[in-house]
C-alpha cells in the first residue's frame, strides 16, 4: 500500500518536471517568433499614452472644478 502511494508520487513530481520543461520549451520557441517594434515606434507610442494621460487628467481636473462650483451655488 505504501509503495503504491509513493510510486504514484514519484509519477506525479516526474510528470510535473515534464510538464514544467514542455511548457518552458514551448514558451522558448514562442520567446523567437515575436516581432518586436522598433525603438523609434516605441518612443512615439510612449509619447502618445503620456499625452492622453495627462490630456484625461486636465479634463477630469477641470470638470471636478467646474461641478464643485456649480454644487456651490445651490442653497444649503
Amino acid at each position: 500500500m505504501a509503495n503504491s502511494v509513493q510510486n504514484k508520487q514519484n509519477e506525479n513530481k516526474t510528470s510535473f518536471k515534464e510538464a514544467l520543461l514542455t511548457y518552458f520549451k514551448g514558451v522558448k520557441v514562442e520567446w523567437g517568433k515575436i516581432s518586436w517594434p522598433q525603438k523609434n515606434q516605441i518612443i512615439f507610442e510612449t509619447g502618445v499614452v503620456i499625452f492622453v494621460v495627462v490630456a484625461f487628467t486636465i479634463i477630469v481636473y477641470l470638470m471636478d472644478i467646474i461641478f464643485k462650483g456649480l454644487l456651490g451655488l445651490l442653497p444649503h
